[in-house]
């Protein structure tokens, strides 16, 4: 190994924020990141980290050394995204990021396609409802549900992703169908809920076009759409739910919107991220062949709800 990929490991360890999470990325033994920081450190002849057994931090030798991989990464990086757009085919490797529900339902189908078309392309996916470090893991495009908070990465909104409030007929037949949100305040609801959000109230406007807040009587939380959209098939709960996890539940009947003249909050886009506006050709021809999938104007998960133009 040369003294540029040892720097990109240090880079790779510090951006992590540990051996141990550095060496899962590669897929390699731990003890072998430290025995190449410990060889860096002797080729440049300056200690780089102050070690314990358990952290570690940068010497001001380090914290210099890091500037310098960062623009190394840079330079590598544009230097062979140049060379890959002189190619007539693409070619190289894909590396993509998403939650596991976009990824299995909406990019794997244009994945299959995508390499019928370009048999040269190979492609990694990762699927993880974790926010992950892009530029650090090496990723050329994510796919989230959401506009991400690093203004460093170029985000591109691909579609929409309406509320609806849906419930199973068995629900509906138990309950009552509710007339009002003060009414659906009362019933049993299942909600999002992780180390990060929690989903207690359902937005939407008043009459007045005023922004109001109805709270929920939440029985069933997850930290996983579809488990919620189990829950609420069961017909035990409703479920305020983002469009784009509906399948055919809506046109076979399994679940029914219910008070659709209440107009709903905008819930987050789906977004592609990307670290940098010069795509090579291969990222650019994927993020291109997923926004047709999904569909310019109407998302495609909207097919599944009938007349969701006059609802919410």
């Amino acid at each position: 190994m040369d003294t540029t990929s040892r720097l990109l490991m240090l880079l790779e360890v510090v951006e992590q924020g540990s051996f141990a999470k550095a060496a899962e990325i590669r897929n390699i033994d731990r003890s072998v990141i430290s025995k190449q920081i410990s060889r860096l450190e002797d080729e440049l002849g300056v200690r780089l980290l102050n070690r314990t057994t358990r952290s570690f931090s940068l010497t001001a030798a380090g914290a210099e050394m890091i500037k310098k991989a960062r623009e190394l990464r840079e330079l590598l990086g544009e230097t062979v995204r140049m060379a890959e757009n002189y190619h007539l085919e693409p070619r190289g490797v894909l590396k993509i990021t998403s939650s596991t529900l976009i990824g299995r339902r909406y990019l794997q189908p244009v994945l299959n396609d995508f390499q019928k078309r370009f048999p040269q392309v190979e492609v990694e996916l990762r699927l993880d409802d974790r926010l992950v470090d892009i530029v650090s893991e090496g990723f050329d495009l994510a796919f989230r549900v959401g506009e991400p908070k690093d203004s460093s990465l170029i985000a591109r909104k691909i579609a929409r992703n309406r509320l609806l409030i849906l419930a199973a007929p068995e629900f509906i037949e138990t309950y009552g169908m509710p007339k009002t949100m003060e009414d659906l305040a009362q019933l049993p609801a299942a909600s999002y809920a992780s180390n990060s959000i929690r989903v207690e109230g359902i937005d939407y406007f008043n009459s007045k076009g005023e922004q109001c807040e109805q709270k929920i009587k939440s029985v069933f939380r997850a930290n996983d759409a579809e488990a919620l959209l189990m829950k609420t098939l069961s017909g035990t709960t409703y479920f305020v739910a983002p469009a784009f996890i509906i399948g055919d539940e809506i046109t076979q009947g399994k679940l029914v919107p219910i008070l659709t003249d209440v107009k709903l909050m905008e819930f987050s886009a789906m977004y592609a991220v990307y670290p940098h506006r010069d795509l090579p050709v291969r990222t650019r021809l994927f993020f291109d062949a997923v926004r047709e999938h999904l569909g310019k104007d109407k998302p495609i998960w909207e097919n599944g709800i009938p007349n969701f133009e006059q609802m919410y």
